[in-house]
């Protein structure tokens, strides 16, 4: 299993539509084909130290292996969500995962 993990910080100033295609956005890519699951979350309410909580947006994808997602990167939909998405956020970061 391979997975993929992306946190994102929306800009502040994103306007509600702007944010509404984002959201339509990360829905979309857990469509794609190759995806065995998809899960888009916000922070949960946890309150511990060690929790980072600062992220607007979560996206956690689940692939039967590196070859699939490999093939999710160079998706039509992904594309054209790093297209009409690219400039929503302030930040972004990837954690990828296989199997141990």
């Amino acid at each position: 299993m391979f997975v993929h993990s992306v946190y994102f910080w929306l800009r502040d100033d994103l306007s509600q539509a702007a944010r509404a295609r984002f959201i339509d956005g990360i829905r979309s890519l857990c469509a794609i084909d190759v995806v065995q699951q998809g899960f888009i979350g916000i922070p949960a309410g946890t309150n511990r130290e060690i929790i980072d909580t600062t992220y607007s947006y979560a996206l956690v994808l689940s692939f039967a292996d590196a070859a699939a997602q490999d093939a999710y990167q160079v998706h039509p939909i992904h594309d054209a969500f790093r297209e009409n998405c690219g400039g929503s956020w302030k930040k972004i970061v990837i954690y990828d995962s296989v199997s141990a």
